[in-house]
């Protein structure tokens, strides 16, 4: 590969993990707290945090995605014996987790809650355990982020 190429890789890769890993923190450790805090309408700030979260499940999506087709393109099928290629890999599958698997079940018991909250509404303690599960999977998505971030730019 030609030293631009692999440089310019090298570059989009960087900032790749930067906006994957970064808007998982700025989203879910300051944006949606802050949130929940500011918002006295605690509907309203669910939706509004749901939006968030898909908006960088998105983002971490195509990162991901570039992440693993960097890896395969620079390495080959070596990629697949990296560390960092099954960091990546597992981020990517939380991230797809959460947005078709937990989301959508979670906005369907909002949506058969309503006019009332869903956290007071019969569907509550289901909420609560997928919410719980989703907040387990996001820190473990962030905790690998942190180690793909460390791994990526140590000397």
């Amino acid at each position: 590969m030609n030293k631009h190429l692999l440089t310019l890789a090298h570059s989009l890769a960087s900032l790749a993990i930067t906006a994957w890993v970064g808007s998982l923190w700025a989203i879910g450790y300051l944006a949606v707290p802050i949130l929940f805090h500011a918002q006295p309408d605690k509907q309203l700030a669910g939706m509004l945090a749901g939006q968030m979260f898909s908006a960088a499940a998105y983002l971490g999506m195509v990162c991901g995605m570039y992440l693993l087709l960097q890896r395969i393109g620079l390495a080959g099928r070596a990629a697949l014996r990296q560390q960092m290629f099954w960091v990546i890999a597992a981020m990517l599958l939380i991230t797809l987790l959460l947005l078709f698997a937990i989301q959508p079940v979670m906005a369907e018991l909002k949506a058969q809650a309503l006019p009332r909250e869903v956290m007071h509404s019969a569907f509550a303690d289901r909420f609560k355990l997928l919410h719980g599960f989703s907040s387990i999977l996001y820190l473990i998505e962030s905790l690998l982020g942190a180690f793909l971030v460390i791994r990526t730019y140590r000397t």
